[in-house]
């Protein structure tokens, strides 16, 4: 099954495949230094398509028990790491009576990359070595990112994916 919402956020962690030489950063109370758990991908449930809306669903139904399917953690020496388990949730997702079941999946793709950070956005190298810009609002320990900011053609959907710091 695939999931035009979950593939927003598989799209980003393709971006850390490659690194980047920038030593841009940041400090102070908008750092993004930290681990980061996504817990919401906000969407228009009357506008948006029956995929989106059940990514949406899995993410907050699986965030909601603790268990976090998307996690990325920002160095302070500007390396990174995202941690995914889309695929997992997504293959092993049930409707029944009771609604919509998603067992804590178990299983992540790691993905290690550099970035920067400057100004509200976060600077990665793709696999095919272009820069990718990604805008970013850090409010305390809660970060949202625009998911169209992506650019990508996969992503044809607006809505904004939530993390928190851990």
């Amino acid at each position: 099954m695939k999931v035009k919402a979950v593939c927003i956020v598989m799209v980003c962690f393709s971006i850390w495949s490659c690194s980047s030489d920038d030593n841009g950063g940041t400090s102070g109370n908008n750092s993004i230094v930290g681990t980061w758990d996504a817990t919401e991908l906000i969407i228009n449930e009357d506008t948006a398509s029956d995929e989106a809306v059940i990514g949406s669903q899995i993410l907050k139904l699986l965030s909601n028990d603790d268990c976090y399917i998307i996690t990325l953690k920002f160095n302070e020496d500007l390396t990174a790491e995202a941690r995914n388990s889309i695929t997992e949730a997504i293959s092993t997702a049930t409707f029944g009576a009771g609604g919509l079941d998603v067992p804590c999946p178990t299983d992540f793709e790691v993905v290690s990359n550099s970035y920067t950070f400057s100004n509200g956005t976060i600077s990665f190298l793709n696999d095919d070595g272009e820069t990718v810009n990604v805008a970013v609002s850090i409010n305390g320990d809660t970060m949202t990112v625009d998911a169209q900011s992506l650019q990508l053609p996969e992503v044809d959907e607006p809505g904004e994916l939530v993390f928190i710091r851990r």
